[in-house]
């Protein structure tokens, strides 16, 4: 199964990213060690031109390190058809103890992934690189988190064998298991949707309100990625049983398929942009007092703002699109 071509774009891809990440890591060290932005040595000049170039490379890298996420997960999707006892994604996961945990990892390191570029982009938009220091601290602490998620994905892929009976998403996801999934599948769905609601307004109006004054950066940013928390939980006990119409059905990952026209992809996408851009504002707001970055960084933060709050403004439609228009009432 490791010469399957979903498989194999997935290795050559975290084999790519884990190996330049590394390499500007190591580059990273230097920057950190021999910068000096005063200075007009050669050493110096060599430096500023080889970090542009690297953080460049770095930056498309990490794109597609995000993007990875999603490959995985729709590959797990795939696959889950070779594999006894399944019916989407969880079962491809439960193959092998790594399955899960390499999710969770490279969902963490895709939001990471994101907030390096954010601070990237920032960085640039200053004369004398201000945060030149801080990304390559961040990335240098970002590089072996993405070594140990392609360990970890590598273990799980080479563990994928077809002869393996696995497990399916109604025993993984079932109100009645003794497990963190089956846990959250059982939260009662009324006060779920209220505090999903409530959440998801408030996180819209206080980005709304940075907008227009440019106050509460840490608030939002705060707001943010609580409200990515709690939507995965809306999306497991609440939402999916509204998306499938029916009672006892909260996986996560069957919404990714065609006959629930792939609504999933949208719904995980605006929570993932929402989180990254919404951290964003409030990492940012660390270093508005930065002279070179004092008259850019306020729009910048505007710009990754506008893009959190439209991401969760689409997720707060879809997800009254899907509760008013499915057939399941609860009762």
């Amino acid at each position: 199964m490791i010469l399957h071509p979903a498989i194999l774009a997935l290795l050559a891809s975290s084999l790519l990213i884990g190996t330049m990440v590394l390499y500007a890591a190591w580059y990273g060290v230097r920057i950190v060690v021999q910068w000096d932005g005063t200075s007009g040595s050669e050493r110096q000049i060599l430096l500023e031109r080889r970090t542009y170039f690297v953080a460049t490379i770095v930056n498309y890298f990490l794109v597609i390190q995000i993007a990875s996420l999603f490959w995985l997960v729709y590959t797990a999707d795939t696959l889950h058809t070779l594999f006894a006892g399944t019916m989407c994604a969880v079962g491809t996961f439960e193959v092998n103890r790594f399955g899960f945990p390499t999710v969770l990892i490279k969902l963490a390191t895709s939001i990471l992934a994101g907030i390096w570029i954010i601070l990237n982009h920032a960085d640039n938009k200053g004369f004398d690189y201000p945060l030149i220091r801080v990304k390559y601290w961040f990335l240098i602490i970002l590089a072996p988190c993405i070594v140990v998620e392609n360990v970890v994905q590598w273990l799980f892929l080479v563990g994928l064998h077809p002869d393996i009976i696995t497990s399916c998403c109604g025993s993984l996801f079932s109100p009645g298991g003794r497990n963190v999934a089956a846990e959250m599948a059982g939260a009662p769905i009324v006060p779920v949707l209220y505090v999903f609601f409530s959440v998801l307004a408030l996180t819209v109006v206080s980005g709304a309100l940075f907008i227009i004054r440019g106050r509460g950066a840490v608030f939002f940013s705060l707001a943010s990625v609580v409200t990515g928390a709690i939507s995965i939980e809306a999306v497991i006990s609440a939402l999916s049983v509204y998306l499938y119409e029916l009672p006892s059905h909260h996986c996560p990952f069957c919404i990714l398929q065609p006959e629930y026209h792939y609504i999933g992809y949208p719904i995980y996408g605006a929570i993932l942009t929402g989180v990254i851009c919404g951290a964003g504002v409030g990492v940012l707001s660390l270093f508005r007092k930065i002279p070179s970055l004092a008259k850019d960084l306020p729009p910048f933060q505007r710009r990754l703002a506008v893009a959190a709050v439209v991401a969760f403004s689409i997720l707060l439609v879809t997800a009254i699109a899907a509760i008013t228009g499915s057939h399941y009432h609860v009762g």
